[in-house]
């Protein structure tokens, strides 16, 4: 496995600074348990009381979903460990989870559902729209583009494999409309929009500010229909609902203007602007923008108005990289001026650097490992081969930029 042997390299094992309590996202409440509402049942129960007893050397931990254990272990420094014990076991409940709600999530330009399971744990759903080998039209704006599953998915292993590990886990997921939509949703706009297709298929549309018409509405096959299944519900970095600690991110508009990068275009000094001003003109903020850059350029994503991070931390944390169904829309062509940022600057961490030039040798190849990664997906595959190798074009050009730089 190249994927194992990545993991093992001396540039994927660089410690993590100290954790503390005041790193760690929650406070956790040593007395809160879960457990199963009766044996044979997949329905979960909290509970605070101290009679519910424990097996011998157990901890109100080792009761808890894996979700929430994930949602614990977020800390200053990074979302998830490398070596996460827990990542196959969440992403196999985000595959297979009994669904007891699907709603509509609300905002936003095309339909996506929000998807409840029986342990309180939450999906943020996006729906199939197009085939894996459709490229996004040429004269298509960015905003106008469909927000892919897939894109969702390869962008998970692609963010894990870069290292950056900033992106909330996703696998790729079958629903049955009828069964896991339609017949237990409660949200009454989105049961109106159900329909049979002359073809014999059940179909639907949502309501949103585009795609959400019966031109675009969304069928299965006959009600089998494919998604991405995004840990952490509602803005993916939303915790949940009610039941427990409350959400903490905040929402950042990229004074940046990352999405079209017009600003950077038309003033080669830009970088000099940006770099004196808060926050970008102190630690680490600017640097991971420009990790954030990198990763939209290999996916082809334009669509980065915004990033999010923790409150908790203030700035001294990691950007999350949220909503990436835009990238992998086009193999054919590279969009230059997503890596505009690291063009100006000419500044990116020396780790990112020295895992990119390892990225493009011959045993740590990236379309090598991506194409690895996404072979266990329920979904697989998830790209069309032409996506994957467009990946080690576009990082040699990544490389020549910082050569350039250096030069």
């Amino acid at each position: 496995s190249k994927l194992a042997a990545l993991f093992e390299h001396p540039l994927y094992n660089i410690p993590i600074p100290e954790v503390t309590e005041k790193d760690k996202l929650f406070v956790v409440n040593p007395m809160e348990k879960f457990s199963l509402r009766s044996s044979g049942s997949d329905e979960w129960v909290s509970s605070s009381k101290a009679e519910t007893l424990l097996p011998t050397g157990k901890t109100a931990y080792d009761t808890y979903p894996a979700w929430l254990k994930f949602h614990i272990g977020i800390n200053r420094y990074e979302l998830y460990p490398r070596q996460d014990p827990l990542m196959p076991t969440l992403l196999q409940d985000l595959a297979t989870q009994r669904i007891v709600s699907s709603v509509q999530k609300s905002g936003g330009t095309q339909l996506k559902l929000i998807m409840t399971f029986p342990n309180y744990g939450q999906a943020l759903f996006k729906p199939m729209k197009q085939t894996r080998d459709q490229e996004t039209p040429i004269d298509f704006f960015y905003f106008s583009d469909f927000e892919r599953h897939n894109a969702e998915i390869a962008a998970f292993h692609l963010d894990r494999i870069l290292d950056f590990r900033r992106i909330p886990p996703v696998s790729g997921r079958l629903v049955n409309i009828t069964k896991e939509i339609r017949d237990i949703t409660t949200d009454k706009k989105l049961a109106k929009t159900f329909f049979i297709s002359p073809a014999g298929n059940v179909c639907f549309y949502g309501e949103c500010s585009y795609y959400c018409s019966t031109e675009h509405a969304l069928c299965g096959k006959p009600d089998r229909l494919e998604g991405s299944a995004e840990h952490g519900g509602h803005g993916a970095a939303e915790l949940w609902d009610g039941r427990g600690p409350p959400r903490s991110r905040s929402h950042h508009p990229v004074p940046l203007a990352l999405s079209s990068a017009r600003r950077w275009e038309l003033n080669p000094n830009y970088c000099t602007q940006v770099r004196e001003t808060p926050p970008y003109d102190s630690g680490h903020r600017l640097l991971d923008l420009i990790d954030m850059t990198v990763l939209d350029f290999l996916m082809g994503n334009m669509d980065r108005h915004h990033y999010e991070t923790f409150e908790k931390f203030g700035n001294d944390t990691f950007l999350l990289h949220l909503d990436n169904g835009r990238g992998f829309g086009t193999h054919s062509r590279d969009e230059l001026s997503i890596l505009a940022p690291l063009q100006q600057c000419c500044s990116i961490k020396k780790s990112t650097y020295l895992r990119l030039q390892l990225l493009a040798t011959q045993p740590y190849r990236l379309s090598d490992l991506l194409r690895e990664a996404l072979a266990t997906d329920p979904l697989a595959p998830v790209l069309a081969e032409p996506h994957l190798r467009a990946l080690d074009r576009r990082l040699g050009k990544v490389l020549a930029v910082v050569g350039r730089c250096l030069a």
